[in-house]
């Protein structure tokens, strides 16, 4: 695979939740940039169909609960092993979690959502980041939030509460690391007919997409994996190399505008 002018050209990086969805096309497209990339999930058979369709030196794959804290920390230890270094990590790993009232909101399925979505996180940042501030990287750290994480209603409960935290959590490691010359930052995409949304909705991704964007702010453009990955790509490359504790949202503007009102 190659690329008229890759931007990730000797880059290391380690994908959570890389079997599918959102950190399948992360993976696809930072190898294709010139990244070597550790694919890290649970789904140990979609994590290898991913390296078997892929047929690259540059992609291996690494069996890792995020909410296991020795497995991340084995997960990063593979990855430096394995490739020599540690330059980008995209923490992306999540859960959806029950969709249900707050007034019958089930405690343990909030705990494990936290457990996953917040917890999982931090792990993989305490980690990722020991080993660039130990062998000096100006690594790039990626977080995977959502527009659920911006404003009220756009999901789950448990989910939105994880994903607000994830967005504070990015602030807090940005202020702590930037005087190692890391960045972190993270990415907020409005709905995408991921597998674990079309699971957790009982939807097909046709209709997660037609839902999507018959409610969404900016018409005539459905959001893809491919779309959030290339945000990932930006935030990894050298091309933010001054970008930093921010959330970008891929979102077709839906958490900046009211869907209650309007003057037209």
């Amino acid at each position: 695979m190659s690329n008229p002018s890759p931007r990730l050209e000797g880059k290391v990086a380690l994908i959570t939740g890389a079997a599918s969805g959102i950190g399948e096309a992360a993976a696809r497209l930072f190898i294709e940039h010139g990244a070597s990339v550790v694919v890290a999930d649970i789904q140990d058979e979609l994590g290898r169909q991913v390296l078997d369709s892929i047929k690259s030196e540059k992609v291996s794959y690494h069996h890792c609960d995020v909410k296991d804290e020795k497995q991340v920390a084995e997960a990063v230890s593979y990855t430096v092993d394995k490739y020599g270094s540690l330059d980008i990590l995209f923490s992306n790993a999540g859960i959806m979690g029950p969709l249900e009232s707050i007034l019958d909101l089930n405690m343990d399925g909030l705990n494990e959502v936290l457990a996953t979505n917040v917890r999982g996180v931090a792990a993989t940042i305490k980690h990722a980041a020991r080993v660039m501030v130990d062998r000096k990287i100006k690594g790039s750290i990626i977080c995977t939030a959502s527009v659920a994480g911006c404003i009220g209603g756009a999901g789950p409960h448990a989910y939105s509460a994880s994903k607000h935290a994830v967005v504070g959590l990015v602030k807090t490691a940005c202020s702590e690391l930037g005087m190692h010359g890391i960045r972190v930052n993270c990415i907020s995409p409005y709905g995408v007919a991921t597998p674990l949304a079309c699971k957790a909705y009982g939807l097909k991704p046709s209709e997660v997409e037609a839902g999507s964007s018959a409610v969404g702010n900016l018409k005539g453009v459905v959001l893809t994996t491919k779309q959030v990955a290339e945000a990932a790509l930006f935030l990894a490359s050298e091309e933010s190399s001054y970008v930093s504790g921010q959330n970008l949202a891929v979102d077709g503007g839906v958490s900046v505008v009211s869907s209650r009102y309007s003057t037209y």
